[in-house]
């Protein structure tokens, strides 16, 4: 992968940074991580946020299995995903995203933490979504299968959060995580989507179903949901889990080889990723945010955005405006 002022609900999380930099390099860290980068992990804790309607505090980075993560999920040789998996919980990472919809992912991943003891520690976020896109209705019957087959896969008697998967015949299917939630099933519900052309229906559902959460792209160079749906979100107390922060590979293609700009070091960004992971972050609006990757050093860099400070609304706008000059991709 090329090189990869506090912000509102700041709080610090149990493992600290020298834990963090012992698991790193104890375990033979692939990253490079620069002389500043290993004094901050002395020094600094990791970035939790609190999820709004109980004040549970969670970690502001996790990981997705779309992606690569999928990819390799579908092959024979899955070491690749023990490992990230492994490297995550050993930084202090919790959140993990998945989904029926991602192939193998969900399943795969349930087996690997299961072998290494983690899947009771991480928040598992998973989706629902029998529908078709584009407004087909859920079959209630195939959507409780598949819950059910989500809640083996995974291993756990109760799921933190299951979300209806791109706006997915909400009326059925968010009243069957309605009907879990009030049978102590999941802890959590919401509904997510990735494509323009759904955020007027997902900013409806917003306005008038209870939700936990909703989980939606944004990036530095794709800030259209800054407009109305993170304001919103703020306003109805929902969390945001925040999917594409790289504008999946967009951003690094648009990056290509060029060096981390000078001033990044004011918010303790010291690859783009935790450049482009700090410009999600410091949006008030963003609860965590779950960058996909199969590379334990992938994660590391990953886990290194919720080290330090945080760029404010002026140094979020440089940043805007570094992007912008960039070649399009």
């Amino acid at each position: 992968m090329t090189q990869r002022t506090q912000a509102n609900n700041y709080r610090p999380a149990a493992l600290n940074r020298r834990q963090f930099l012992g698991a790193a390099l104890g375990a033979g860290a692939a990253i490079s991580f620069s002389p500043s980068f290993l004094a901050l992990a002395q020094e600094s804790t990791l970035i939790t946020r609190a999820i709004p309607s109980t004040g549970e505090m969670i970690p502001a980075v996790g990981l997705g299995s779309s992606a690569t993560f999928a990819q390799i999920a579908r092959s024979e040789d899955i070491s690749a995903l023990r490992s990230v998996l492994s490297r995550m919980a050993e930084l202090g990472g919790r959140v993990f995203d998945t989904a029926p919809g991602y192939g193998a992912s969900e399943e795969v991943a349930g087996a690997i933490a299961q072998e290494l003891g983690i899947h009771e520690t991480l928040f598992w976020a998973t989706k629902l979504n029998v529908a078709q896109r584009g407004g087909g209705a859920a079959d209630p019957v195939a959507a409780r299968a598949q819950l059910e087959d989500s809640f083996q896969r995974i291993g756990k008697p109760v799921i933190d959060l299951i979300q209806v998967h791109n706006m997915g015949d909400p009326v059925v299917q968010l009243g069957l995580l309605r009907e879990l939630k009030e049978q102590g099933r999941i802890r959590y519900l919401g509904i997510t989507t990735t494509f323009p052309e759904q955020y007027a229906s997902l900013i409806d559902v917003m306005r008038n179903e209870p939700l936990d959460f909703i989980g939606t792209d944004y990036a530095v160079d794709n800030r259209e949901v800054e407009e109305v749906i993170l304001p919103l979100a703020m306003e109805r107390g929902i969390a945001v889990l925040n999917y594409a922060p790289f504008g999946r590979t967009r951003l690094w293609t648009r990056v290509g080889d060029r060096p981390v700009p000078d001033y990044a070091h004011e918010f303790d960004a010291h690859t783009w990723g935790q450049f482009f992971l700090k410009f999600v972050l410091s949006h008030p609006a963003i609860t965590a945010v779950t960058p996909a990757t199969s590379r334990p050093s992938n994660m590391e860099d990953n886990i290194g955005g919720m080290l330090g400070r945080l760029p404010d609304a002026a140094m979020r706008q440089r940043m805007i405006a570094t992007v912008d000059a960039l070649p399009s991709a």
